[in-house]
């Protein structure tokens, strides 16, 4: 829905303005890329696409290996003889152990659908920040048109009180009116340029919030382009029915999906959490090895013969053996005589744990239910919106009917006034007010136009279905 979104947000081709201006499909892209919110949402988007990989990875097998070394002192067991020693031993073991698990009631799978639901859920939230920025700078970009409009207008309304001023000034210098008449539309020549420098204010006010909205360096040089509001391509609003707007929004709007995979996700991870509640069970197995440097073995023996005397001059000739010892090499006890192994079944039962798993279950069902009424809440606030919209809509138009009306009416008004007070038959007060209620219409309408167009755009926007510029 985004890029149908991005790729209608223009108001004419871009290609009739200098590559430097900004129009509004430039803004809206650089606000996508730059704007902090929608970095956000992205790195939201990350962390669940981790939390997918983390749950996928619990179903694999695990595997480790662990080794160390050190000397013993004092009285301890002898690491590869198991005997009690009082000799300082210098050791080493090694352990490579696995397992896996064979069944555990779905828990780990209801943890990965669980994830994956998340993961999509934050992806959708990525579409949202985007509709919001887009939906953002175009206002932003439309109050800015707005202000620059407002700002010609009153150099307009400069420029022609000036061409009266020096037509007045020709007119006193013979004879034909009093000076008082030069002197009051100086007068309104100062107001006027007070209403221009306001309005150029306002325009560069405006113009700050923008590129603040972009996320632009201020030192950026920043032109926009200026479209024909009247170009904008405005749907009747019989096609912007709020009840029809409504349904196709529930459907269509990021943060319905968003809420509605995210009560999925919920559910699934109730489905694990009473998984956890029962038997796990797991296969192991291990390989280990160990050496030590007082580890000795036989290699043979030493014969031996010793003659005992006796008091009556007898003797005694005994003849045995000494077994003889070596040290075993660090290899052979690594690879053979201290390897060992070890495969097994494991079974895991939950009996008390300090309702540990219970209230995890429980807790994981009342998640559930408040991610459904959070769905319901911004279900609701989504059709008050709709319908505010569509009110704002229908009292904007009525609103810039009416204002075209007055200009219409005030121009007339204006142009018999200046036939009047070229003949001198209107005094200067009253062509000056006539001339300032002039100007206060255009205002009143151009403001209209622009607030009309942007309210039947932000009532488009609920559709999603992508908004035409």
């Amino acid at each position: 829905m985004v890029k149908r979104f991005l790729g209608v947000l223009l108001f004419i081709p871009s290609f009739l303005f200098a590559q430097e201006k900004w129009d509004l499909r430039r803004c809206v892209d650089y606000a996508i890329e730059h704007n902090i919110t929608v970095l956000q949402a992205d790195v939201q988007h990350r962390l669940a696409a981790l939390q997918t990989k983390l749950s996928k990875a619990q179903t694999y097998p695990t595997l480790g290996f662990n080794t160390q070394a050190g000397y013993q002192f004092g009285r301890s067991i002898d690491p590869t003889s198991n005997q009690f020693t009082n000799n300082k031993v210098f050791f080493q073991s090694y352990t490579l152990q696995g397992g896996i698990t064979l069944f555990n009631f779905f828990n780990l799978k209801n943890n990965l659908l669980a994830a994956q639901k998340d993961e999509e859920a934050y992806r959708i939230g990525i579409d949202k920040a985007r509709n919001d920025i887009a939906l953002n700078v175009a206002a932003a970009y439309l109050q800015y048109l707005l202000s620059i409009e407002q700002s010609n207008i009153a150099k307009v309304q400069i420029d022609q009180t000036t061409a009266q001023l020096n037509n007045t000034r020709k007119l006193v210098e013979a004879g034909s009116m009093p000076e008082l008449n030069a002197a009051q539309l100086e007068a309104q020549l100062a107001t006027d340029s007070s209403n221009y420098v306001t309005a150029t204010g306002t325009a560069d006010q405006n113009k700050i919030q923008l590129i603040a909205l972009l996320n632009l360096d201020e030192s950026t040089p920043f032109v926009v382009s200026t479209p024909d509001v009247d170009q904008i391509p405005i749907p009747p609003l019989s096609e912007l029915e709020p009840a029809n707007v409504y349904q196709l929004a529930l459907s269509n709007q990021p943060l319905q999906q968003f809420d509605s995979l995210r009560i999925v996700s919920q559910q699934y991870l109730v489905k694990s959490a009473r998984g956890a509640m029962y038997p796990t069970v797991s296969a192991f197995g291990q390989l280990g090895s160990n050496y030590g440097n007082t580890y000795q073995e036989p290699i043979g023996f030493q014969p031996f013969s010793d003659t005992i005397f006796t008091h009556g001059g007898d003797y005694v000739v005994n003849t045995g053996a000494f077994p003889i010892y070596r040290k075993v090499p660090y290899f052979r006890q690594i690879t053979n005589i201290n390897f060992s192994q070890a495969i097994g079944i494991q079974i895991n039962i939950p009996i008390l744990n300090g309702r540990q798993l219970r209230s995890n279950y429980e807790r994981a069902k009342l998640n559930v239910e408040n991610a459904k009424l959070q769905l319901r809440a911004d279900n609701l606030t989504l059709q008050q919106n709709i319908y505010t919209a569509h009110s704002n809509a229908v009292s904007a138009l009525e609103k810039y009917n009416a204002t075209t009306k007055a200009v219409q009416t005030q121009q007339y008004a204006f142009d018999l006034a200046s036939k009047r007070y070229e003949i001198g038959i209107m005094s200067t007060i009253d062509y000056i007010t006539i001339q300032t209620n002039l100007f206060t219409a255009k205002i009143n309408q151009v403001s209209a136009k622009y607030d009309y167009v942007f309210k039947m755009k932000v009532l488009e926007f609920y559709k999603g279905q992508g908004v035409k510029f």
